[in-house]
C-alpha cells in the first residue's frame, strides 16, 4: 500500500457517490438499465448511479490496496445493498457489482460514531489512519476520533478527492 494513501477510506452513500438518498428518491423494485450496467433504474425509471468520478476514484485506491467502506446513515439499507449489487462496474477491468469494491458497508440508521466504532472494530485500523467522505458537515464529528473528514458539498469528485488526501497527508504529520 502506498504511503500517500490512508489504510481505510470510508464513504458516505447519498449525495456523496450518487446523487440522491435511496430511502426517499427512490422506489423499488430496481433493475440494471439495459442500455448501460452502471445505471440502476428504480419502479419509475429513476436513474441510480454514481458520481462521473467515483468508479475511477474507487479503482485507483483498490489498485493501492486501500481498504474501502461505507458508512451510511439510511433508513433503507436493504435499498442501498440492492442497488450496489445490482449496479455494474468496471473493477480490474471486468463488469462486477459495485459492491466488490467495499470491504465493509455500514448502512443503518444511526450515528457516523457508531459506524465508525464498527468500522474500527471490525477492521482494526486506527481512527488516525482513516478519512471519510461526506456531504453533510454535522458528520464531521468523526473528527473527535481522529478520523479525517473532508467534506463534499456538490459529491465526490476529482477535485474533492484530492483535497482529502492532502488534508488526511496534513493531519497525519
Amino acid at each position: 500500500m502506498s504511503s500517500n494513501y490512508p489504510k481505510c477510506v470510508v464513504f458516505d452513500l447519498d449525495y456523496t457517490l450518487w446523487p440522491l438518498w435511496i430511502d426517499t428518491h427512490v422506489t423499488p423494485p430496481f433493475r440494471a438499465s439495459k442500455n448501460n450496467p452502471q445505471v440502476i433504474l428504480d419502479r419509475y425509471g429513476t436513474d441510480i448511479s454514481f458520481y462521473k468520478n467515483v468508479t475511477d476514484i474507487l479503482q485507483q485506491l483498490k489498485d493501492a490496496q486501500v481498504k474501502l467502506c461505507i458508512a451510511s446513515r439510511t433508513h433503507a439499507p436493504k435499498f442501498a445493498y440492492q442497488v450496489l449489487n445490482l449496479m455494474r462496474v468496471p473493477i480490474d477491468g471486468e463488469l462486477q457489482p459495485a459492491s466488490k469494491f467495499f470491504t465493509n458497508i455500514k448502512a443503518f440508521p444511526a450515528t457516523k460514531i457508531d459506524h465508525f466504532e464498527q468500522l474500527h472494530k471490525e477492521t482494526g485500523i486506527s481512527y488516525k489512519d482513516m478519512l471519510f467522505f461526506d456531504d453533510e458537515g454535522r458528520n464531521r464529528v468523526v473528527e473527535s476520533l481522529g478520523v479525517t473528514f473532508c467534506l463534499v458539498p456538490d459529491g465526490l469528485n476529482r477535485a474533492s478527492f484530492e483535497e482529502g488526501i492532502r488534508k488526511w497527508q496534513k493531519n497525519r504529520k
